[in-house]
């Protein structure tokens, strides 16, 4: 048995019922079929990437299911895409990892975020990794650094001027040589 999966954009402006009959449809569609029904899951309504059919948004299905051989499919993807409910749908074949992580996410393993507080770092901040308090102290120790250096520098020397020598003296200092 393979297992697929068709995921489908339902039309916003139906009713609720409208809706979930929709989905009901191809669900029953997929169960004359042969196929065993893992899993039907109603994403809801979602905003779109981009317009389409000038909708903004849509109502999202995910089903999982297992099938026997794979002939039905082009007869399924001939009926979502004439189904004017139907804006957008998606199937693919799920290999045997895609079929673990859905099984983990329905289990609640993979999705959760856990957060972890550490009381004894108060200083720290925690969007920038701890990294704030230091990055000041850093700061402040080259500011520092700079001011000392520039108090502790001597101006340069200025060059010091030759006294102005006319054209006539530079020629009768050189018929002395």
């Amino acid at each position: 048995m393979k297992n697929y999966e068709v995921t489908f954009i339902v039309d916003p402006v139906l009713s609720g019922e409208e809706i979930k009959a929709t989905a009901q449809t191809y669900v029953e569609h997929l169960k004359s079929e042969g196929c065993k029904i893992v899993h039907v899951d109603e994403m809801g309504l979602r905003q779109l990437a981009y317009p389409i059919n000038k909708r903004t948004s849509g109502v999202y299905y995910c089903v999982e299911f297992e099938a026997p051989n794979g002939e039905f499919i082009t007869k399924m993807e001939l009926a979502l895409r004439r189904d004017e409910r139907i804006m957008r749908f998606l199937t693919v074949t799920l290999d045997k990892y895609g079929v673990k992580y859905n099984a983990d996410k329905r289990a609640g393993k993979i999705g959760k975020v856990t957060k972890k507080k550490k009381a004894d770092d108060s200083k720290k901040d925690d969007r920038r990794g701890g990294r704030r308090d230091d990055r000041r102290d850093n700061r402040d120790n080259r500011d520092n650094r700079d001011r000392d250096s520039r108090r502790e520098r001597k101006p340069a020397p200025k060059p010091e001027k030759a006294p102005a020598v006319s054209k006539a003296s530079t020629a009768t200092a050189e018929e002395e040589e």
